[in-house]
């Protein structure tokens, strides 16, 4: 045998391949299982005397008031390009008159919680991984225990309450301004009959379509909250770097999984809730 052919087939083993496979597995699962008992540990701790009333509503403050204006501003865009696009495909089909019902069931059920959970990602999501591990990294988490103050209560209890509070609010938020986006296409731009296009949207959704975009924006919540929080409270333990190389890791892998994970959801809810 070729004295080169037999130095590759020596590197390659399959048995070093199933164990390279093996390990990220192990990896993935013991990840997913400390993200589970981080989440279900903070959750409990909400509901935990003494109640964090004071913290939760400046939370619900900077996750939610503080949002208004980009969750306003998206949702008016989208609804007026969803208006725009949908209007040159159901007039191919003589069925302009059910743009208004082609509107509300897109924002309501898909992409209005979505797009809220996106956006409330990129603007509180970030924010809230790099605070976070940035108290970790400048010891101010380890002086919290030192005063016998439960960091899981007092930093991150009010994140996860605060977001399932804000997020369907945000997300109804964006419906409705989404709605009026595609009313000034559809109505005052293109010229279909407003009455038309309010009729069709009163008779083509139903409590179901509202109710599933409810739900789906409570499960991005609790997504979004634990995963940003989860990354920024174990900044420390990170491989990739330290300091304020590991915050600015730990902060960009918040936003991408978080974003990642509420896609991978979004798929899972629209399954069972269709």
């Amino acid at each position: 045998m070729n004295p080169e052919t037999q130095k590759i087939k020596q590197k390659f083993n399959p048995l070093d391949f199933c164990a390279w496979w093996g390990r990220v597995f192990l990896k993935l699962i013991s990840e997913l299982g400390a993200i589970a008992l981080f989440a279900l540990h903070g959750f409990i701790l909400i509901f935990t005397a003494p109640l964090q009333i004071r913290k939760i509503v400046q939370q619900v403050y900077f996750i939610g008031v503080k949002s208004v204006l980009i969750i306003s501003l998206i949702g008016l865009f989208t609804g007026m390009v969803l208006g725009l696009q949908g209007y040159y495909t159901l007039v191919k089909f003589g069925s302009e008159g059910l743009l208004g019902a082609a509107v509300a069931l897109s924002l309501i059920r898909e992409l209005g919680p979505v797009l809220t959970a996106l956006m409330v990602i990129g603007r509180a999501g970030s924010s809230m991984a790099a605070e976070i591990g940035i108290m970790r990294i400048s010891e101010q988490i380890d002086a919290l225990d030192t005063m016998d103050i439960n960091p899981m209560k007092f930093l991150v209890a009010p994140r996860i309450a605060a977001s399932i509070i804000v997020f369907p609010l945000l997300t109804a938020l964006f419906d409705v301004i989404g709605i009026l986006g595609g009313y000034l296409t559809g109505v005052v731009q293109l010229g279909i009959n407003s009455g038309i296009y309010f009729n069709r949207m009163y008779d083509s959704v139903v409590l179901e379509d509202v109710t599933g975009g409810f739900y789906k924006a409570l499960a991005f919540a609790v997504v979004v909250s634990v995963v940003c929080c989860f990354q920024g409270y174990f900044t420390h333990m990170r491989s990739g770097g330290f300091g304020a190389k590991g915050v600015s890791y730990a902060t960009t892998s918040a936003v991408v999984i978080s974003s990642v994970t509420v896609l991978i959801v979004d798929y899972v809810l629209t399954s069972f809730l269709l």
